[in-house]
């Protein structure tokens, strides 16, 4: 099979300027627009799976503390009929596991130090079930959460802004009190710290606090659970689990995902990274139309090629088609290479950090503001290929005003001075 001499001159004229000091400089440009494209390419590819990877390990480190999918009374007291609430959703394929808890908000007070917290009432023998961070702390720090203890576990940061320790005592404050003649008073119970942990997430760790459900029960008068906690083997599918979930149970209970508990955080880690998507493809595009300047001066430098060509037959389209494929052929060349180090970079980004902060004596992510010591890369085929698909796009219609501008030379003008 013949090859096409469109694709064969195009390809000629895109190495040719190496060889020859006259096209020196066409080559020049054309090489910075290659290399436009490969960085540009690159540059998105890199950024894309960085923030993929934030993303990733903010997510699991959330849902090391927050359940795929909770069910809670709408009212926020005790779920009526438990047992069967917890069989319906037990009996779904989905379901890995459940378990009951009061959930609640109150204040802690150590001396004149007060903190609004977030209280989770849990059973500590089902509670591992259904998150990462009860089954890491099953163990230790759960089995001492006795019922009629009135012990707590609490986070990290909060347990170091109060200045407690296990061992230490809390008061606890509910803030729906008893009513006496001197109006409502809350609620007073002092807690004996039993422990503390750390879920790398400063938002939980500065405000949750964790006791027994029958402690917590007691304390906010409430006559059981108020909600059951849910893992399922997929958590990409909890929205549609959710309401499948909610269709199966009586009415008056409420079903929601954990994309719906932090879902401006979501919408916003979402808007970022379309912003940055469009940013840095600008760098592209800017790239590829240097291609127009590259192939309007070879247009000019082959206008007596082309008007050889043109009188032994080639019709225009032949014309525009050689430099159609030259200017593609720059693209798709700058875009495998983007590709390349796009992707080196990104697969190995555990390494390459490392390695520049030891030659910089720096430290890129201090591991005492942002809680992550490494930084995290996720490549995915949603970003690669779209990132791909835009620059050869990009690149092939810089290159169709050019190779129309080339169709339309008259080889007679073309050839006068010749």
């Amino acid at each position: 099979m013949q090859t096409p001499y469109e694709l064969l001159l195009g390809w000629r004229y895109t190495r040719a300027g190496r060889a020859t000091r006259r096209n020196g400089f066409i080559s020049f440009i054309s090489g910075v627009s290659m290399l436009g494209i490969a960085l540009g390419v690159a540059a998105l590819i890199i950024v894309l799976s960085v923030m993929n990877g934030f993303q990733k390990e903010v997510r699991d480190r959330m849902l090391g503390v927050l359940s795929h999918i909770e069910v809670f009374e709408a009212n926020g007291q005790a779920i009526p009929d438990l047992p069967q609430v917890l069989s319906r959703i037990e009996a779904r394929p989905e379901v890995l596991g459940a378990a009951p808890f009061v959930g609640a908000q109150a204040l802690i007070a150590r001396g004149e130090d007060m903190k609004g917290v977030l209280v989770r009432g849990i059973d500590p023998a089902l509670e591992p079930r259904v998150t990462d961070l009860a089954a890491d702390l099953s163990g230790t720090v759960l089995p001492r959460l006795q019922p009629g203890g009135f012990g707590i576990v609490l986070g990290g940061e909060l347990a170091r802004s109060l200045g407690v320790v296990a061992g230490d005592t809390v008061t606890l404050i509910a803030p729906s009190g008893q009513v006496t003649p001197a109006g409502v008073v809350p609620r007073v119970r002092t807690m004996t710290v039993v422990g503390t942990f750390d879920s790398g997430h400063y938002e939980y760790d500065s405000a949750l606090a964790m006791l027994h459900q029958d402690d917590a029960a007691r304390i906010f008068r409430v006559e059981g659970p108020t909600g059951v906690r849910v893992k399922i083997r997929d958590l990409h599918a909890a929205r549609e689990v959710a309401v499948h979930m909610a269709a199966d149970l009586p009415p008056g209970l409420v079903v929601r995902d954990w994309t719906r508990q932090n879902r401006t955080w979501f919408a916003a880690v979402q808007l970022e990274k379309r912003m940055m998507f469009i940013i840095l493809t600008l760098i592209v595009a800017v790239a590829a139309f240097n291609l127009v300047s590259t192939l309007v001066m070879t247009v000019t430098d082959k206008r007596a090629d082309i008007a050889i060509l043109r009188t032994l037959g080639a019709s225009p389209a032949s014309i525009m088609g050689i430099f159609v494929v030259q200017g593609a052929a720059v693209g798709v060349i700058g875009t495998g290479v983007g590709l390349l180090l796009g992707l080196g970079v990104a697969f190995n980004i555990d390494t390459l950090v490392p390695a520049l902060e030891r030659l910089l004596g720096a430290s890129f992510l201090p591991q005492d503001i942002y809680l992550i010591s490494r930084m995290p890369s996720d490549p995915q085929q949603g970003d690669i290929v779209p990132v791909a698909v835009i620059s050869l796009v990009l690149a092939f219609l810089a290159t169709l005003y050019p190779s129309w501008r080339a169709s339309r030379v008259n080889p007679a003008e073309a050839l006068r001075y010749e």
